[in-house]
């Protein structure tokens, strides 16, 4: 064989060894799929929950990843409903309420999680002069919820259980948060379930205190909100919310420290600074975990809010 030869049966085998894959994939090995869309609507309601994903959108970070997003405030009674509907794609909303619509047949998947309970961040509260002093101290109290068929109603059960109540006996009464202080003086509740930042407004305008906080026993450390897509939206534009689910968990990161969030309340919601000094906050998690929110799904089912057990991995992206 001569040296020309060999010379030139080395260079073709060095070429095929340094372009690998690509020269039998037909481009480059390197390049990345376009995002299915670059748009998405997104609804939300809760200022403390969704304070990442706000924060985040507000500094560009999901422009930087090629998205453009778009927030729509949307009541929590509507949310899946707005989903459903396709007038939004992706939307906040509390754990309990995507669950029961799971398990009531509407094809949903998870996108990530918002918000986990911390230290009296919900809890059963109670004006100055209450006779209700102790959770056992009435057999059969009433109790001020927003909804009838969502986290507040699940976790005062538990905590009023757990104290020793007799659920069965709790006279749960619907009023939103910001009337609950007036459904206390009325009378027309012994209690309310109330979550930041009513807590620490009733505190500090009505020196109302806290019968026992929302998050002990089987509530402790409570998965409380998630964002969530509908199926076939999750399954059709499956770059796209890997895009999403990427920034919404540096911006969790980021929230770990409570000042960013303390400081960016009062720009986005009606919390002023005074009181975004003072609130309660839980923790926002960083990844999406079936597991941690299995917790939820069972304690629903063990309540009887549903029927069947629920599987949350199978809400999760595979």
């Amino acid at each position: 064989m001569t040296i020309m030869r060999r010379l030139g049966i080395s260079l073709v085998a060095a070429l095929l060894t340094t372009t690998g894959c690509g020269v039998f994939s037909g481009g480059d090995s390197t390049s990345e799929a376009p995002l299915e869309r670059t748009e998405l609507r997104i609804g939300v309601s809760n200022p403390i929950d969704t304070a990442p994903l706000r924060i985040a959108v507000a500094d560009g970070k999901f422009s930087a990843a090629g998205l453009s997003v778009t927030l729509v405030d949307v009541a929590a009674d509507q949310a899946i409903n707005k989903l459903s509907a396709g007038e939004i794609d992706i939307v906040f909303a509390s754990d309990v309420s995507i669950f029961r619509a799971a398990a009531a047949g509407t094809a949903l998947q998870l996108q990530g999680e918002a918000y986990t309970a911390g230290r009296n961040t919900m809890a059963l509260v109670t004006l100055p002069g209450s006779d209700y002093t102790e959770p056992t101290v009435k057999r059969s109290p009433k109790v001020a919820v927003n909804m009838l068929d969502d986290v507040g109603v699940l976790a005062a059960r538990s905590v009023l259980a757990t104290a020793g109540v007799d659920v069965t006996k709790i006279q749960f009464k619907q009023h939103p948060f910001d009337r609950m202080p007036q459904a206390l003086q009325a009378g027309e509740a012994d209690a309310a379930w109330m979550v930041e930042p009513y807590i620490t407004r009733a505190e500090k305008e009505l020196g109302a205190s806290i019968l026992a906080d929302g998050g002990r026993g089987a509530t402790l450390d409570f998965p409380m909100s998630a964002y969530v897509s509908a199926g076939a939206f999750g399954q059709g534009n499956v770059r796209t919310l890997a895009a999403f689910r990427k920034v919404l968990s540096d911006a969790q990161v980021r929230a770990a420290d409570p000042a960013v969030v303390r400081d960016a309340l009062p720009t986005f919601s009606d919390i002023d600074r005074t009181t975004a000094s003072l609130i309660s906050l839980g923790t926002y998690p960083v990844s999406l975990n079936g597991i941690r929110l299995q917790r939820v799904a069972d304690l629903m089912h063990n309540s009887g809010m549903i029927g069947a057990r629920l599987d949350v991995q199978a809400l999760v992206p595979r």
